[in-house]
């Protein structure tokens, strides 16, 4: 075939020139991606970050291009050219079973993006299995297996799929150049020329050390600025108690559901299919929770026109010792007349930016290996300071979300705000000598 390009405003253009990865493009299931935003929520805090899996998953594939471009050139002796197809179908399909809403949806009805993945992969009845097979009947499990971790060519799953992969470095600049930040920028450029396969897996030739340092660096200060926003995380609480509502209502409610929301009927009933979960977008969701707004059900149609409209929860953040005496502050939201089950959430963001590998770890990773002249590997954090200073850390904070209401001085709130109030400051809740402030 002759080649297609995609014009992008990160890679400027995506070269396509496998008539394979061109056909799985333009698949239904691979389509439906252009209707889920890639960063969910946050779009309600950064207005610019309204981009889709789609143009991610196109994104991590370019770069799995110019690398397998580059490795069958230059390593023929240590990279498996016969596995350069199958890298760029695994980096454009890892997203592809990712739901509305994807992570918030997940946990509420107990589906799992990885999994449907690998569903949308091998099953007989989708548009991306017919066309794998046509490569080789086994090639649809190849790439789940690459999916999965479970290929055995290292090199295939690390560029897929470790703690510097094409997934991160795509979606760290695609990120960072739709919210409008500058965090997530580092050089793609110099990365994709010090790359190459070892042995077991993927490394860095030393002399872009501060290269792929500042791709560390980068990734940190997208989940503490923008990822960990309090902001975006408000707007999960939102998005994930009015479905926690609308699941408890649907058990003596059902007619109302079926009139407002028919698609999500068989995750409510927890006998979803394959068919079922592809028919969900963000749009579908969206028109779901606009019909609520005009519903029976005073907490729905609240929870509803404050996740439409952006109203967001107000937030401060907790530590350990005081997490046992959030009931507190419950108790003052409850006398207010917000039930808080739905109006107030505890929620816990951390990430850990790097680390070094941990055998005995529940989640083991595989670290940054920088090549020596000599042929050696040392790892990342051995060779630069700053990144030694992050790895094994965990970073992130933990909060209680509550209405903004609860902060009014004035009004019918006025005596309960000011009691509430007595166990904040600079934002933080203050247990036991909370009057001192």
């Amino acid at each position: 075939m002759s080649e297609k390009v995609f014009r992008d405003p990160v890679h400027n253009y995506i070269h396509v020139d496998h008539e394979l990865i061109y056909n799985l493009i333009n698949t239904k299931e691979f389509q439906r991606l252009r209707r889920i935003k890639q960063l969910g929520t946050t779009s309600y805090t950064f207005h610019g970050g309204e981009h889709s899996r789609f143009s991610h998953c196109l994104g991590a594939y370019e770069i799995a291009r110019q690398i397998v471009s580059t490795f069958d050139t230059k390593y023929p002796e240590t990279w498996d050219t016969n596995d350069s197809l199958l890298t760029m179908v695994a980096a454009l399909l890892h997203d592809v079973g990712h739901g509305a809403y994807s992570h918030t949806f997940e946990r509420l009805f107990d589906t799992d993006h990885e999994e449907m993945t690998c569903q949308i992969i091998t099953s007989n009845g989708t548009e991306i299995n017919s066309l794998l097979r046509q490569i080789a009947p086994d090639f649809p499990e190849k790439v789940a297996s690459v999916i999965r971790h479970t290929y055995p060519n290292k090199q295939v799953v690390q560029l897929i799929s470790s703690q510097i992969d094409v997934d991160r470095m795509d979606y760290l600049l695609r990120d960072s150049y739709f919210t409008g930040t500058n965090y997530g920028q580092f050089d793609l450029t110099r990365i994709l020329r010090v790359i190459r396969p070892t042995e077991n897996g993927i490394a860095f030739k030393e002399s872009g050390m501060h290269a792929v340092e500042d791709y560390v660096l980068s990734r940190y200060q997208m989940y503490m600025q923008v990822y960990f926003h309090p902001a975006s995380r408000s707007m999960e609480v939102l998005l994930q108690n009015l479905l926690k509502r609308a699941k408890v209502l649907y058990q003596d409610q059902q007619a109302f559901f079926e009139t407002s929301s028919p698609r999500l009927l068989p995750f409510f009933e927890q006998s979803f299919t394959l068919e079922d979960y592809l028919a969900l977008d963000d749009g579908v969701m969206n028109t779901y929770f606009q019909s609520w707004i005009a519903g029976p059900d005073k907490i729905l149609s609240d929870l509803a026109q404050r996740y439409i409209n952006r109203k967001v929860f107000k937030s401060i953040t907790f530590d350990t010792q005081t997490e046992a005496h959030l009931s507190v502050l419950e108790a003052i939201v409850n006398q207010v007349g917000f039930e808080p089950s739905y109006y107030t959430a505890i929620h816990h963001n951390f990430d850990l930016p790097y680390d070094i590998y941990r055998p005995n770890a529940k989640k083991k990773r595989t670290q940054i290996e920088m090549v020596r002249k000599d042929g050696s590997l040392i790892e990342l954090s051995q060779l630069s300071p700053i990144v030694h200073s992050l790895a094994g850390t965990v970073h992130g904070d933990s909060r209680f979300y509550f209405p903004k209401e609860m902060l009014k001085e004035t009004g019918i709130f006025a005596q309960q705000s000011a009691t509430f109030l007595s166990y904040i400051h600079n934002d933080q809740f203050i247990y036991g000598e909370h009057d001192e402030y």
